[in-house]
């Protein structure tokens, strides 16, 4: 049988369906790929080998009754474990949280059953999704398999290994300021923030509320479009969102892979031009830039003068935000309990749970956002930042009544060493400068794959208006079919 590990989600979904290959075959492919490589990634937090096998089962059972099943049925994927799994250990990347099994499903979870899709297991991440490189997860770094000395970005970087090792050939993640796009953009793979409200909230663990979007990760624009829209669409059960139905995002990527791109307008933001970018990834983005313009793509300069307040208006805005969600975690409910020994008060074995159970990130984030919503000090600093969120938004509208669409690098600089920025918060937070605009825009954005740079991945980001997911699939479609997929050195 043909190595299937190697084979894109679409690939895969077509292979099930003809017979080629039986859901279970697929499965127990990908399960010893993880089992042979991940040792070295630390790709997953927990794989669910009997959970997934009885799922692949039921799949050949249900196509074998003659079942009508979706583009997606029998593909593995793997899920950053920031959503709620029923049964399966949901950590979000923190000791506060070890062992804790949800009674639940989110919905995303619930959709991605309901596609026939393979639930491989529960992947690492940035602990509570606070950071930018999956260094501050409470159960180790994940590593980039490009470079196993490097990070694979964050706080998503789970996600993005195990697609770029193959050791899933589809995954989940969530973007609150770049941790689907910036993973996707270092590991050489495809990562799509959804519009806000675009895709459910519900049994996402919160970091920031306003914010958080969870997302498909790929190895191919087409196969991320495909998730996208399995996992998308309206949830009552969330209030954020959207009532509307999900773009045809298939439709644009393969229209996208036609490799036309006559009629589209795309802005370079001028403000992204000296912050700093490693001279590799300007000249790879310079490069498909080029490239775009040869697909018929007319590209203009746009000023977005309020983007480089981004940076800081998102780290008063996330934290403050942070600082109300985690409140929950207080040793009581669920998750750690620390210092309960019949002795000590409430509030005692509150604070020794949270001194326990949080990483030194969260903490510093929670501080911060405390320190930002307290009283004398909430108009001064929360305020203000609301105050330049609206303005970047007023921003990407002008820029969209001129263009349709906004691209930029993913990120300023490739995959870095471990260790090299965690004594440096603030360089490790550069890593989401250019993705965080349209975060708190809450528009759709993507990394595709758009060259190397000294051997490593560089990512090129399309931002696209609000519910108008469709308009970043096909620009991002268009690059692939131009410069195509990026495969990193054998493990």
């Amino acid at each position: 049988m043909t190595d299937v590990t190697a084979l894109t989600a679409t690939q895969i979904a077509g292979l099930v369906a003809t017979g080629g290959a039986s859901a279970v075959e697929v499965t127990q492919a990908h399960l010893d790929r993880i089992a042979a490589v991940d040792g070295r990634i630390n790709a997953f937090l927990h794989v669910d080998t009997e959970g997934a096998l009885a799922a692949a089962r039921d799949i050949d059972a249900r196509r074998a009754a003659g079942e009508e099943l979706g583009p997606l049925a029998g593909v593995p994927v793997a899920v950053k474990d920031v959503l709620t799994t029923k049964g399966v250990p949901t950590t979000v990347g923190s000791k506060i949280l070890q062992g804790w099994r949800p009674p639940y499903d989110s919905t995303i979870v619930q959709r991605l059953r309901a596609a026939g899709t393979v639930m491989l297991g529960k992947t690492n991440m940035d602990e509570f999704a606070m950071g930018s490189s999956t260094e501050y997860s409470a159960y180790g770094p994940s590593r980039n398999p490009w470079d196993t000395d490097r990070i694979p970005g964050g706080s998503g970087g789970g996600s993005a290994a195990a697609l770029a090792a193959y050791e899933a050939p589809l995954a989940i993640g969530s973007d609150t300021g770049g941790s689907i796009r910036q993973p996707g953009a270092v590991t050489g793979t495809v990562g799509a923030k959804p519009t806000y409200g675009g895709t459910s909230r519900y049994g996402l663990v919160a970091f920031s509320s306003s914010l958080d979007t969870p997302g498909p990760c790929a190895r191919t624009v087409l196969d991320a479009a495909l998730l996208h829209a399995a996992i998308g669409g309206h949830d009552p059960r969330d209030s954020t969102s959207i009532p509307a139905p999900v773009p045809d995002v298939v439709a644009a990527a393969q229209l996208g892979a036609t490799g036309d791109l006559s009629g589209v307008r795309l802005g370079i933001v001028t403000e992204f031009g000296g912050e700093g970018a490693e001279p590799g990834v300007t000249a790879a983005f310079d490069e498909a830039v080029d490239t775009l313009t040869k697909l018929g793509a007319e590209i203009v300069e746009i000023s977005c003068p309020h983007f480089r307040y981004a940076l800081p208006a998102y780290y008063l805005i996330a934290p403050s935000e942070c600082s109300s969600n985690l409140a929950r975690f207080d040793g009581v409910r669920f998750g750690l309990r620390t210092g309960d020994d019949g002795n000590r008060s409430l509030e005692e074995v509150m604070s020794l749970t949270r001194e326990a159970g949080f990483g030194p990130e969260v903490k510093r984030r929670i501080i911060l956002g405390t320190y930002a919503l307290s009283s004398g000090y909430y108009d001064a600093y929360y305020g203000q930042a609301q105050k330049v969120r609206t303005l970047i938004t007023r921003d990407f509208t002008a820029a969209f009544e001129r263009v349709d669409a906004l691209i930029s690098p993913t990120t300023p600089f490739v995959a870095f060493p471990l260790g090299a920025r965690t004594s440096d918060p603030y360089q490790m937070y550069l890593a989401d400068l250019f993705t965080i605009p349209s975060n708190l825009y809450g528009g759709p954005g993507i990394s595709v794959p758009c060259g190397l740079s000294d051997g490593l991945p560089v990512g090129l980001q399309v931002m696209a208006p609000t519910l108008a997911d469709d308009r970043m699939y096909r620009v991002a479609a268009a690059l692939e079919s131009a410069v195509g997929t990026f495969t990193p050195p054998a493990l």
